[in-house]
């Protein structure tokens, strides 16, 4: 018989793979690797912030996540280099969010669960919230992947289509940033952004379209959220870094998958 804490670990974990799935394979085609670092980091401060305001966790790591989002969308339009813009935010987004823990001895305490995730504590209601919030983001992006498609493989012919740029990567701006909020428990801060990563750059050696990437990193991610919670079970090894430490295992079959072609 499946203990309630396990079987409730395993739903949010293929719940979040729906989304992380379809926003990672977009992340990995527009090389947004550093956008997933700078808006995850951001996630401490979000925490800080909620516990020092008394504001529910989730709203506040949003409020937070979705400003920065914002913040670097709009400063890499104005002629900053994005690299640049990303690892500024990223960093000092990140020790923000440290200094203002500090303050907090009830956050400090339990800081590794936020910065690593800790999917066996989950409880009923983040389940409730990472499916419904992922089903919504799997559902936006399904109405906007023609436009998104096309805006990611050539912006030129995105706006002769009479598609807008501009508003297809704000799609995915807050697409991403909601994704990070519902991730913290989960697998943390700092580990988002490989989940969001690895699934995709892994489905990568085995597609021939978008489309069959896309569906092949959310089945990767779930199973890596399978295996990962397994794993953790098994070994008594954090469960967010195992839950990585399982999808880099199917990354590693993809390059050996990439060699025999």
């Amino acid at each position: 018989m499946i203990e309630p804490f396990v079987l409730r670990a395993a739903l949010a974990g293929v719940g979040l793979s729906l989304a992380t799935g379809l926003l990672g394979s977009f992340v990995v085609w527009r090389r947004m690797a550093y956008f997933g670092d700078a808006t995850s980091h951001a996630a401490i401060l979000g925490v800080a912030l909620s516990f020092a305001f008394g504001l529910p966790l989730y709203a506040g790591i949003l409020a937070v996540v979705v400003a920065v989002a914002l913040i670097v969308a709009g400063l890499s339009g104005r002629g900053y280099q994005s690299d640049t813009v990303l690892g500024v935010m990223a960093h000092s987004a990140l020790a923000l969010g440290l200094v203002a823990v500090s303050f907090l001895p009830s956050v400090r305490s339990d800081l590794s669960s936020y910065l690593f995730g800790d999917i066996l504590a989950v409880g009923w209601r983040d389940v409730a919230l990472i499916w419904g919030g992922c089903i919504a983001i799997a559902g936006l992006i399904l109405w906007r992947w023609d436009g998104l498609v096309t805006a990611t493989v050539n912006e030129e012919l995105a706006q002769a289509s009479g598609i807008r740029p501009d508003r297809e990567r704000l799609v995915l701006t807050l697409a991403l940033a909601v994704t990070v909020a519902l991730s913290i428990k989960v697998v943390g801060a700092l580990l988002i952004a490989a989940l969001l990563i690895i699934p995709a750059a892994a489905a990568r050696a085995f597609s021939a379209t978008p489309e069959r990437m896309a569906a092949l990193a959310v089945l990767i991610g779930a199973g890596a959220a399978l295996g990962g919670v397994a794993a953790s079970l098994s070994f008594d090894t954090p469960a967010g870094p195992s839950v990585v430490v399982v999808a880099f295992l199917a990354f590693l079959l993809s390059l050996l998958r990439r060699a025999d072609h």
